[in-house]
């Protein structure tokens, strides 16, 4: 989360909400385009593991339509 801070920004995106391992972000579609290939590159490989780290990833109108 600390390393996909920086993409984030007031007039693209922001995190609103954590919860456990889901990140609830608002932005616009624009910025979807932009970072929906983005985000899971950067949280894949925030840190080296030695198992793979699945990231998914949805665009809704709201938290219970992505879930």
């Amino acid at each position: 989360m600390v390393k996909l801070a920086p993409l984030l920004s007031p007039e693209r995106a922001r995190l609103l909400l954590q919860v456990h391992d889901e990140l609830v972000l608002e932005m616009t579609p624009e910025a979807w385009e932009q970072l929906q290939i983005t985000i899971p590159e950067v949280m894949t490989t925030a840190v080296p593991l030695s198992v793979p780290l699945v990231v998914e990833i949805y665009a809704a109108a709201n938290w219970l339509e992505a879930n």
